[in-house]
């Protein structure tokens, strides 16, 4: 008579555990917001020169929108590579179109999303404290003799696009085949750039923003605009990025974000879309 009570005082003990375990991995936090609410983060790698600009850019966003924007920052190259070995990012955001055209070959990114952003230019700088001013730059530029026995700070001209710049100004100048033994090849712009302010550099050749927000140097001189290619920030989706991405990429491209990168001293290449 007692087989029937005791057999359900069993049963009810063994189960309870694993009822409890079911109801604990069923259940929701109170207040725990859904999964698309939780993961509003976008992954940014752009170039070192965009740094200072797009951080602003990146906190108006999330401001806006509530996403937060996480950006990694070096050498186009550098970050080009990153994506074809899979490094997780939802926007790319190159100093030139060639690296960006690398990763269309190397299906890192979405073609339909790529757009050419902003513009630059190049200028020759100088410790602040540096005697050198006023430099006039045109066919002729004797920038070897310039930097004496100093070192000419970039980057790499192989690979960093404000090396590669650099290069292709001073072969169309006629400067190239004497100063090349002078040059320090930086990993990226911002290296060039703290090479310089440092004094370990006589003079360097980087991006306009890039010597507006750094104190410790001076611009000295300004390239020719025909005297290198286009410089060009083109942006775009990865093949992996989240939804939000396209969001994102429409903030870029508005009025707001105009408004920031031209107080850098870029220059915004459309037409805004809001």
């Amino acid at each position: 008579m007692t087989f029937m009570p005791r057999f359900l005082v069993v049963t009810a003990l063994v189960c309870a555990p694993f009822f409890s375990m079911a109801q604990a991995q069923n259940a929701k936090p109170a207040g725990a917001p859904p999964a698309a609410v939780q993961d509003r983060t976008l992954t940014v790698f752009a170039a070192a020169s965009m740094k200072n600009a797009l951080d602003e850019a990146n906190a108006a966003y999330t401001a806006r929108t509530g996403t937060k924007v996480i950006s990694s920052y070096a050498a186009s190259s550098a970050l080009a590579k990153q994506l074809e070995q899979g490094a997780p990012a939802d926007i790319f955001i190159s100093a030139d179109t060639d690296w960006m055209d690398y990763s269309a070959g190397k299906k890192t990114i979405s073609d339909p999303s790529r757009v050419n952003l902003l513009g630059n230019k190049i200028v020759l700088i100088a410790p602040k404290d540096s005697r050198v001013m006023n430099v006039m730059i045109g066919a002729g530029f004797d920038l070897a003799k310039l930097a004496g026995d100093g070192r000419i700070a970039t980057g790499d001209v192989k690979a960093v696009p404000v090396g590669k710049y650099a290069k292709a100004a001073l072969e169309k100048l006629g400067a190239w085949q004497a100063a090349e033994q002078k040059f320090a090849m930086a990993e990226s712009v911002r290296a060039a750039l703290a090479l310089v302010s440092r004094g370990e550099a006589a003079l360097g050749i980087v991006y306009e923003t890039d010597a507006r927000v750094e104190p410790g140097v001076k611009i000295v001189g300004a390239f020719p605009a025909d005297s290198h290619p286009a410089i060009i920030y083109p942006v775009a989706a990865t093949v992996n990025a989240k939804a939000g991405a396209n969001g994102y990429l429409a903030f870029l491209r508005s009025g707001a974000a105009k408004a920031i990168f031209e107080k850098y001293g870029f220059t915004f290449l459309i037409k805004p879309v809001s």
